[in-house]
């Protein structure tokens, strides 16, 4: 099996995946995975896709990730995981999708507005 690449993206992180047969490592930004995101929920969000579709010891994956904080990163990482796995096979598609894990959240941080000190935050107001 060649490598298969996908792209995911939140917030402002952006996540290369490459995917090849293995038995089951994540490497992110060349740590463990586990190292890199010491946090259990993150790390639920990298192995959760594996999970769905009973593949967590079949694949390596190495990711490359950068921009956002680590909450962005870890769910970049999951669409980007959730996208190489339904490129492998087409039958992964159905619970990903179930899941919502091939749906890429487009929420950003609003501008901030002239006038006003952040997005819509305003200045106090005075009737006299």
């Amino acid at each position: 099996m060649e490598v298969i690449n996908a792209l995911g993206r939140r917030k402002a992180s952006v996540a290369r995946v490459y995917l090849k047969a293995g038995g089951g490592n994540i490497i992110v930004n060349g740590k463990d995975y586990k190292e890199y995101f010491p946090i259990a929920n993150m790390q639920f969000n990298l192995e959760d896709p594996l999970k769905l579709v009973e593949a967590e010891k079949t694949y390596d994956i190495q990711v490359n990730v950068r921009g956002g904080g680590f909450k962005g990163q870890a769910e970049a990482i999951r669409l980007g995981i959730s996208r190489a796995l339904v490129k492998i096979s087409e039958d992964n598609k159905p619970p990903l999708k179930a899941k919502k894990y091939l749906t890429r959240d487009a929420r950003v941080v609003e501008r901030k507005k002239y006038g006003k000190p952040k997005a819509r935050k305003s200045f106090q107001f005075s009737k006299r």
